[in-house]
């Protein structure tokens, strides 16, 4: 494995201060002798690791540069290897595949380079929204640190063959073709709730409604956002104010008192990451109605499914049809209660007494890290990564939503249109592409749990530490407090 000099990451560094975008990292595309192979290591997630996508990329690119003397191979690292570290002594990847906050925390420490849009073929095709996620602001400059492939939000999923047969008479009051469990927070509740109360089993384990681990600020975010509550305020000319950390802001304390309700429908697997690693299965064996989860996941769904199906006596080719009719993905409902209490009827509020629920969402790109000496080759490589046909091939091989619309709209697959069009009803909130924000998870999703693990504890013997909002509020400013001073206070 090659070692990159110190003096090479020290220039990297003051590179990227000077704006100077063309100039870091800047050896040929080429090698100077004909016989040498430049080697791109390529770190990808574990999903596209697993379901084969990688190979796919990094073979089909091989290919398409085998007369140029250049290779790209797996990195072979954890998706979460940590740049920072590794990079500067010349063990990190040439590039890297991460979700904005985890990329730009990166660029905020000079570790990823930055990149002009103009230079990649997918940059006419991709929103301005995907792109501000990359951007960082330096001494009032502005720097693209990273090339957007796909938008992220927590989706539900669920198997269209176990919707209640009498859904459209007792569950669309509305008539509008969607059931209401679909459209708000206080009927998704009530069917849970109805599931549960029915449980035929003997353990009453067999049927759950909504199934969620709380203990996961990205896909439980609904019950802060929406009530006002936020990561980080900003200053006057819209920048990040990272010292203003709102999570105990407007009324996130009635949201997590909605989260504690929902908890007592599920089982203590909401405490911890029990329900996100069993949520393929059991939504394939019908355990849990629907879970939350990622586009990105899509096809671990499908394939858990079309599984159970070849179990039920299905041949392969049939299973994997019947799995991807019936494996359905769509948007968290869309209205929260105003004060918290799901276990009212729906059919008994007025509009006013909603809120329009606020999810976290992410931009997952690539980028190209300071420390590769092959910066034009990296270039190239992200360019074929993100052109028409290796995207279309992630978005089949993964289900993502592809930030690319060419893609998205020959398809047919309307999952990006309706996240970027949340995005700009500023319905999602986009995690903060600052270093900070990696203080914030583990404060937050202790939190979480903590209070999901509330609906358990009477019946344990213990204490409930969460009972009233003022509870909940006291917990938040808490959080709140503990990100501040590991930021500041608590800082090397």
């Amino acid at each position: 494995m090659r070692r990159i000099r110190r003096d090479f990451a020290v220039t990297a560094c003051v590179c990227m201060i000077a704006g100077m975008l063309a100039g870091c990292g800047n050896s040929d595309s080429t090698p100077k002798d004909p016989d040498e192979i430049i080697t791109l290591r390529i770190l990808e997630n574990d999903t596209a690791k697993s379901k084969g996508y990688l190979d796919e990329l990094l073979n089909a690119f091989n290919e398409a540069h085998k007369e140029e003397g250049i290779v790209a191979v797996d990195a072979n690292m954890d998706e979460y290897s940590n740049l920072a570290e590794n990079g500067p002594y010349g063990y990190g990847p040439d590039v890297i595949y991460q979700a904005n906050d985890k990329l730009m925390a990166y660029a905020s420490d000079k570790h990823i380079l930055p990149i002009s849009p103009e230079d990649y073929e997918c940059a006419e095709y991709i929103p301005e929204q995907a792109w501000d996620a990359f951007r960082l602001q330096v001494d009032g400059e502005s720097y693209t640190c990273g090339i957007p492939v796909n938008i992220q939000e927590p989706m539900l999923f669920y198997r269209a063959d176990k919707m209640p047969e009498n859904w459209e008479t007792e569950w669309d009051d509305d008539g509008n073709g969607v059931a209401d469990f679909f459209e708000n927070w206080n009927d998704l509740y009530a069917y849970s709730k109805y599931l549960r109360d029915t449980d035929p089993s003997a353990n009453k384990d067999s049927q759950y409604g909504f199934m969620a681990s709380f203990n996961n600020l990205y896909l439980n975010g609904e019950f802060i956002f929406s009530y006002g509550g936020y990561v980080f305020g900003k200053n006057a000319d819209g920048t990040l104010n990272t010292e203003d950390i709102g999570f105990g802001k407007g009324n996130a304390a009635t949201g997590l008192m909605a989260l504690r309700q929902m908890a007592g429908l599920m089982n203590e697997g909401c405490i911890d990451d029990t329900i996100t690693s069993t949520r393929y299965e059991k939504v394939a064996d019908g355990t849990y109605f629907c879970t939350v989860s990622t586009p990105d996941t899509y096809t671990l769904f499908v394939e858990k499914l079309a599984l159970q199906y070849e179990d039920s006596g299905m041949s392969k080719e049939e299973a994997q049809a019947k799995a991807e009719e019936n494996l359905k993905m769509v948007e968290l409902p869309v209205r929260l209660p105003a004060d918290g209490d799901l276990s009212r009827d729906s059919s008994e509020l007025a509009d006013g007494d909603w809120v329009e629920s606020v999810v976290m969402g992410g931009v997952n790109g690539y980028g190209i890290s300071s420390y590769t000496k092959y910066k034009d080759a990296c270039v190239e490589f992200v360019n074929f990564a993100t052109s028409y046909d290796m995207i279309k091939t992630r978005q089949e091989m993964l289900g993502i939503a592809p930030t690319r619309s060419d893609v998205s709209a020959e398809s047919g697959d309307q999952t990006s249109e309706l996240i970027f069009q949340s995005l700009s009803e500023n319905r999602i909130y986009l995690m903060p592409s600052v270093k900070e924000v990696d203080q914030i998870w583990t404060p937050s999703q202790t939190l979480l749990g903590d209070v999901a693990k509330d609906s358990f504890r009477a019946n344990s013997g213990e204490t409930e530490k969460y009972k009233t909002v003022e509870d909940m509020q006291t917990a938040l400013d808490g959080v709140s407090k503990n990100i501040y001073d590991a930021i500041y206070t608590l800082a090397d």
